[in-house]
């Protein structure tokens, strides 16, 4: 398949038409965004990617939560569901809430 995926709801759907997949991509900012939260000075963000990330087989890799600032600036995680995908943003929040 092509590797191109958009949500429905939450749930991710592989498109087979790359302009459509394009059309739903560019018009769906906010419904891409999982979670975004501010630490202090530091930002979590997890977002949808619309793109499998799984170079190795297996389960589309979709999902990515990103530290920008802080002790743990760049640090990403991906994973594969929108729930997956709330989990891994609030473990990292606490991650970055740690002393």
């Amino acid at each position: 398949m092509s590797g191109n995926y958009k949500l429905d709801g939450h749930t991710s759907v592989e498109v087979a038409d790359i302009l459509e997949w394009a059309m739903w991509y560019e018009n769906s900012g906010a419904e891409r965004q999982v979670a975004v939260t501010h630490i202090g000075d530091v930002l979590v963000s997890t977002v949808f990617l619309g793109l499998d990330h799984n170079f190795c087989g297996g389960a589309p890799i979709l999902f990515e939560t990103m530290v920008f600032g802080g002790l743990h600036d760049q640090l990403q995680e991906r994973c594969a569901t929108w729930e997956e995908a709330e989990k891994m943003h609030e473990a990292t929040v606490q991650l970055v809430k740690a002393p």
